[in-house]
């Protein structure tokens, strides 16, 4: 077993003692177990999955941010992070439309930036439903 902890600007989301992790690495999703050796990776939004310390499986959508594994200890610096039980899918569906009518109407005047924060809000919203879905 190891410690995993999932930090968001906004609080701790989840502590505990786990047995397994798997996480969407920049290179393709990675897996972690005890004693893992010392790691720090990019993460992009995706989908982890741990198990507690009693089997139980737990999934959720995570944006991008960063892992650090080390002496049995896992961190996740994560944008957000949402369990998929707690993914409202029409809440998601609509700002996923939200973003596609931003880009649809997108001209020259829009900066880089709010492209880019238009293109993150779309793959935030593609991504939780597809974990929504992955596990309904």
């Amino acid at each position: 077993m190891f410690h995993l902890s999932i930090v968001t600007p906004e609080k701790i989301f989840y502590e505990a003692e786990i047995k397994s992790l798997v996480v969407p690495g920049s290179e393709g999703y990675l897996g972690v177990l005890s004693d893992h050796a010392p790691l720090i990776t990019a993460l992009k939004p995706g989908k982890i999955e741990f198990k507690d310390t009693d089997d139980k499986q737990y999934t959720l959508a995570v944006s991008s941010g960063f892992l650090e594994v080390s002496r049995n200890k896992a961190t996740l610096l994560v944008e957000a992070a949402e369990f998929a039980d707690d993914i409202d899918l029409e809440r998601a569906e609509a700002a996923r439309k939200r973003a596609r009518e931003a880009l649809k109407t997108a001209g020259p005047e829009e900066s880089d930036a709010e492209m880019k924060a238009v293109h993150a809000a779309m793959e935030r919203a593609e991504n939780r439903i597809k974990v929504y879905r992955d596990t309904h």
